[in-house]
């Protein structure tokens, strides 16, 4: 009589992670419930259910995990210890390793995991709406401690100078899909940084 193996015990964490890199590879709604389960080991659906309710909280969860580690290089926009260009540049450059890192899918899971989807899924663009929403804030709070700090003017456009650092962060996610090097990306972040000192050459001119 054979003998039976011991029952594969379950990995949460794991499933989780597998999940993460499953979502950041197809987006949301291309990703399927059959294939999250083949990922975590060909799990049964009940076994899927009881462990994460939803696709839906299975996400959230997701964006948890991601935030909490690939997401920590825009922690530097954060650090007021920092030199508040020299921490946009830091973002920036550290954003554009991960991104362009093979060892996971390339891009950021927040801005291209929902860019576009159903009506029904709407919740789930503005799930990850606000967390970019958030990373805008810590840009705006980093360039505003630049225009106290008497590095830029106070008639700085301070919405402007964030969504023009923003839309490159953003841009970085279709670069790194398409192929497009770290060390081009990066050359590029070098360009785009001069903004900042353009910006207090002027300022020291008044």
């Amino acid at each position: 009589m054979a003998k039976t193996g011991r029952p594969r015990i379950f990995n949460r964490d794991k499933a989780v992670f597998d999940a993460m890199i499953l979502f950041w590879q197809q987006g949301f709604e291309s990703t399927s419930l059959s294939q999250l389960r083949e990922v975590m080991g060909n799990i049964s659906a009940g076994s899927f259910y009881t462990a994460f309710e939803s696709k839906e909280k299975l996400f959230k969860e997701v964006i948890d995990l991601y935030t909490s580690t690939y997401g920590r290089v825009m922690l530097s926009l954060k650090d007021s210890s920092l030199d508040p260009s020299k921490a946009i540049e830091l973002a920036l450059r550290q954003s554009a390793k991960m991104q362009t890192d093979g060892s996971h899918p390339l891009g950021c899971l927040t801005v291209l995991s929902a860019s576009t989807c159903s009506l029904d899924n709407m919740h789930i663009r503005e799930m990850l709406k606000e967390q970019r929403k958030l990373v805008r804030s810590w840009m705006s709070s980093c360039i505003r401690r630049a225009v106290d700090q008497g590095k830029l003017s106070s008639s700085t456009d301070i919405a402007m100078l964030t969504t023009f650092f923003l839309s490159f962060l953003h841009g970085i996610s279709i670069q790194a899909r398409d192929g497009v090097p770290f060390d081009t990306i990066n050359a590029a972040i070098t360009q785009i940084m001069t903004i900042m000192d353009i910006l207090s050459i002027k300022n020291s001119d008044f």
